[in-house]
């Protein structure tokens, strides 16, 4: 059938020419023809609108509770690992597991599964390189409740490196590229398939597990960056593991047989072996090191991989300009260059008192000018050269001894 151009109203009452091979047939519209809308319809219409209206922002919420849970968390361990020392059980950082049995551990630790749970939300709702960045407002949280309640201290430049930090997260965000959409559990297992991301994966089992059955006994005590970069290492396993459940749980609701496959149970038993790890070195890093240090450098590294993992899973850097390109290299920069004013000044004594004052300091007196003696005046001259030469009464006469 063809309808003509002239024709192509319809409006109740316009007449629509139908063309069918040689046979013309004249319409009239009458009514309008509403079909019927399914009751599910609607549901899933405002499901969608959702999602693509706020999904962002509830994403961003759970992102921003998450950092405050897990930066709470950080200090109540750091209290229960303190009352495990004074009672003078074996420490974490020999292999004691005496924090299992103290509450104010515990306490923490739900704390932080709580942000976990909230953090697992935000990356079913918002993409990981928005959500993974967001972790520096856990910084600020542990560094103030530390100051107030583990009385922990942090210089003027470590300070700066925590806002630098921040800064050059705030960057990052700011020139993330979109992650591709992947919507059903079947793309996800197609995406982990990749050599690209298999070889980077096996890269990461093996250099942790060298650092922990090889760096780690030696060096591990003496130097932060070495129980800090494990966990690191190991939460570059748990994001993606988190948004394919986080996946698969949207998927079993939406009908798809999401049972019957084998990666939710594999990301399952990657989640919790990547978080247990987690849990064990970072004891053992706050055990030793003060909380100011530990968790901005343990932020960096975690966003560092975990960026660096989303980017090849999900072939981020094909959509990027080179104006994001340049910000996400710049932001990069930033962060490594406030870690490195957090760790190597550590030791310096540099406190907002010891910068120099804003005010001048008052004038110095002038001194007075020595009086000039003309050689004429010679009564002048003899009196001052014997006063010159008169010992003053407080000094005692000098003796000397020769020796032949």
């Amino acid at each position: 059938m063809e309808l003509p151009a002239s024709n192509s109203s319809c409006e109740n009452g316009s007449l629509i020419s139908l063309y069918c091979s040689s046979q013309k047939v004249l319409c009239q519209i009458v009514s309008d023809l509403q079909p019927e809308v399914p009751s599910n319809v609607t549901s899933n219409s405002w499901q969608e609108r959702f999602r693509k209206n706020y999904s962002f922002y509830v994403g961003l919420g759970l992102a921003i509770l998450s950092s405050f849970l897990v930066g709470s968390s950080v200090i109540l361990k750091k209290k229960g690992l303190q009352r495990l020392v004074a009672s003078g059980a074996t420490r974490a950082v020999d292999g004691g597991y005496g924090y299992l049995k103290d509450s104010m551990w515990w306490a923490g630790f739900l704390t932080m599964a709580a942000g976990e749970v909230a953090n697992f939300g935000a990356y079913a709702f918002a993409p990981a390189t928005v959500v993974t960045p967001l972790g520096a407002l856990s910084i600020l949280i542990s560094a103030v409740f530390s100051s107030y309640f583990l009385r922990e201290s942090l210089n003027l430049l470590g300070k700066l490196g925590c806002v630098i930090c921040v800064a050059g997260s705030t960057v990052m965000v700011i020139h993330a590229p979109e992650e591709e959409k992947i919507t059903t559990i079947m793309e996800m297992a197609a995406k982990m398939k990749d050599t690209g991301y298999i070889v980077f994966a096996v890269f990461l089992l093996v250099s942790c597990l060298i650092l922990i059955f090889v760096v780690a006994p030696r060096y591990g005590q003496r130097n932060i960056l070495v129980y800090i970069v494990i966990c690191s290492v190991i939460g570059a396993f748990s994001v993606p593991a988190s948004k394919g459940l986080g996946m698969t749980i949207r998927n079993f609701f939406q009908g798809l047989p999401v049972v019957r496959h084998p990666l939710p149970y594999i990301l399952s038993l990657m989640l919790a072996l990547s978080i247990s790890t987690q849990v064990n070195f970072l004891n053992r890093a706050l055990d030793i090191f003060n909380t100011s240090l530990v968790f901005p450098i343990y932020y960096v590294f975690f966003t560092t991989t975990v960026m660096t993992s989303s980017i090849i899973l999900f072939k981020e850097w094909y959509r990027m300009s080179a104006v994001d390109i340049v910000g996400t290299l710049a932001g990069f920069v930033t962060i490594i260059l406030g870690v490195f004013m957090l760790h190597a000044f550590k030791d310096l004594d540099i406190s907002q008192s010891s910068l120099p004052h804003m005010h001048k300091n008052p004038p110095a007196t002038p001194a007075p000018e020595p009086s000039v003696i003309r050689l004429g005046d010679k009564n002048v001259l003899v009196d001052n050269m014997e006063l010159s030469s008169t010992p003053s009464p407080e000094e005692k006469p000098k003796v000397f001894i020769a020796h032949s």
